[in-house]
């Protein structure tokens, strides 16, 4: 390939270079500058080229082993030869040299559309062409080789338009072989849209292509257009895409961070705002617009520096809490860890110290009923003294296992119809010898027959509780349960005292877990501040709510269950 390539350009140059012809206008001056070319050239090819090179030497420079930076690169540079032969092409009078770079824009304009597929491919596929595509790339663009310095390329020369006469041969080839992979481009796109999995990677197939094709398309048009109406002012116009597909180009490098590159879209734009206001100079006749245009230079130039500075400080602080959300992110991980090691703990040291406690308290149940004989007197408050603390360390484990099991998410419900008022009858009757003990009134307003559709064993847990509380941070006075219909629906469950009463502070609190008032441990020893979360679950988890309420510290307090009905 390389052989016949260096074969075509010495057949090109002998044939082009033999007889040159001068077109009637003046030639140029370093090679680019004359009088003959519209103000419009310079201002659609200079700044394209000198923005496009710095943009790839820019992403090239950032990771030179990077396969998509130096696809990008080799793309820019294609794109700013042709530019810049294009530019030529509209200096120079010599014949020679017009069809000479009119040859090589022929041979350039394939790699720009072979880059641009390549560098689409490697961007969405993240990874290499398979070697078999680059082989068919290379076999579709052999043919352009092959042509180009034979008779079917530039047939003749128009020394009147000072144009070249290109053959339908070529130009049908050359055209051709570009549509064709802008078909491809758009083919293989719209496949990895449709087969991506995620709404970003289709944004990102979505942004990159929408900027290819509308660089190639309009690329094209121009060519094709002026080709037809040899008008080759129609060329310009597909020169301006180039800036859109930077933009869109950018904006895909910095939203989905495809070349991991900082502060580059800030620094493209005012690059890109820089160069199109300087390159003004080029056609500008009056000494007023110079010196507007030099200060909207400088301002420009200013505030460029200022966002550039402002955007990198941004990014700065990007990084930074993007680092501590990683690290936030590992440790919360690791506590979630150690919470779940927690909970396995505590359902573990729960189970064990649960079987000693249930047997010390049913010796000390069966001692105090004389099962072994007479109890001593001295003995009984002491015996009474070992099942109450058995009692309520079986009541703090329990709370402990429940709560394991919630966080677990094994906490297990059996719902069945049951009679809610003889739930409630049966555990006040079994609690009553506890309320003589403490010398409290006991007074129970149940409406008889309400059914309801729950856990009866979780439940009776809950109104066991709940009236067990009441005892604790009940000193003096009564302990009154109501159970009555609400509504055709629900049922309450209150059970009021004249207790210490509730701070209001401590209201919103009293629910949550290890939840306790500071002076609570007055009145109850054992508590932990688990019985009214576990409460709390339990309740929601049969649809039901519970809440408390009180006028304040040494004034009681209410506890209210509400349940649905069995309809």
């Amino acid at each position: 390939m390389i052989r016949h390539f260096s074969q075509t350009m010495f057949s090109l140059l002998s044939r082009i270079f033999s007889n040159p012809a001068f077109c009637d206008f003046a030639g140029p001056t370093y090679l680019l500058f004359s009088d003959n070319v519209p103000p419009l050239v310079y201002y659609s090819h200079l700044p394209i080229i000198i923005i496009s090179l710095i943009l790839g030497i820019f992403v090239l420079f950032k990771n030179k082993k990077g396969l998509p930076n130096r696809i990008l690169f080799s793309l820019t540079l294609a794109f700013s030869a042709w530019v810049f032969l294009d530019s030529l092409f509209w200096a120079t009078n010599r014949s020679d040299m017009i069809m000479f770079v009119w040859s090589l824009q022929i041979l350039f304009e394939p790699i720009v559309y072979t880059s641009a597929l390549y560098l689409l491919h490697v961007l969405i596929r993240k990874e290499d062409m398979p070697f078999g595509k680059k082989v068919l790339l290379a076999a579709l663009y052999f043919p352009i080789i092959a042509l180009v310095p034979t008779k079917f390329s530039l047939s003749a020369f128009n020394l009147a338009t000072c144009l070249s006469e290109e053959s339908p041969i070529i130009i049908y080839a050359s055209y051709g072989l570009q549509i064709l992979l802008t078909l491809w481009i758009i083919g293989f796109s719209v496949k990895e849209f449709v087969s991506a999995k995620t709404q970003e990677v289709k944004r990102q197939i979505l942004t990159l292509t929408t900027g290819t094709i509308l660089l190639l398309l309009a690329f094209s048009s121009g060519n094709i257009i002026s080709s037809f109406t040899e008008d080759w002012q129609f060329a310009q116009i597909g020169l301006f895409a180039m800036p859109v597909f930077i933009g869109l180009f950018v904006y895909g490098i910095v939203k989905f961070k495809t070349f991991d590159i900082k502060l580059v879209g800030a620094q493209a734009l005012i690059v890109s705002l820089v160069i199109l206001i300087g390159s003004q100079f080029f056609f500008i006749q009056n000494n007023t617009n110079r010196i507007l245009t030099g200060i909207t230079l400088i301002i420009t130039g200013a505030i460029g520096i200022n966002l550039i500075r402002s955007v990198k400080k941004e990014i700065a602080l990007r990084e930074r809490i993007e680092k501590q959300e990683k690290e936030l992110e590992v440790a919360n991980s690791r506590l979630t860890e150690l919470d779940q090691l927690k909970n396995e703990f505590v359902s573990l040291a729960s189970h064990q110290i649960r079987g000693p406690l249930t047997a010390i308290k049913g010796y000390a149940s069966m001692v105090r009923e004389g099962d072994y004989g007479a109890v001593p007197k001295k003995l009984e408050d002491i015996i009474q003294a070992i099942y109450d603390s058995s009692d309520a360390l079986t009541v703090v484990v329990q709370d402990f296992l429940d709560v394991s099991r919630i966080e677990q998410g094994k906490m297990k419900y059996e719902f069945a119809d049951f009679d809610l008022s003889k739930l409630v009858s049966d555990v006040a009757i079994e609690l009553k010898p506890n309320v003589e003990r403490k010398h409290l009134s006991l007074s129970l307003d149940i409406e008889p027959s309400i059914t309801v559709y729950a856990d009866s064993g979780k439940l009776r847990q809950v109104v066991e509780n709940l009236i067990d509380n009441s005892l604790k941070y009940t000193p003096k006075g009564s302990i009154y349960i109501l159970v009555k219909r609400t509504g055709a629906e629900t049922v309450q469950m209150s059970i009021t005292d004249t207790g210490v009463g509730i701070k209001p502070e401590v209201l919103p609190k009293l629910f949550q877990k290890f939840s306790r008032a500071k002076d609570a441990s007055k009145a109850n020893i054992l508590g932990t501040g688990l019985g009214l979360y576990v409460a709390k679950q339990l309740i929601e988890a049969q649809k039901g709510k519970v809440w408390a309420e009180s006028e304040g510290e040494g004034k009681g307090s209410t506890f209210t269950i509400e349940l649905p009905v069995k309809q």
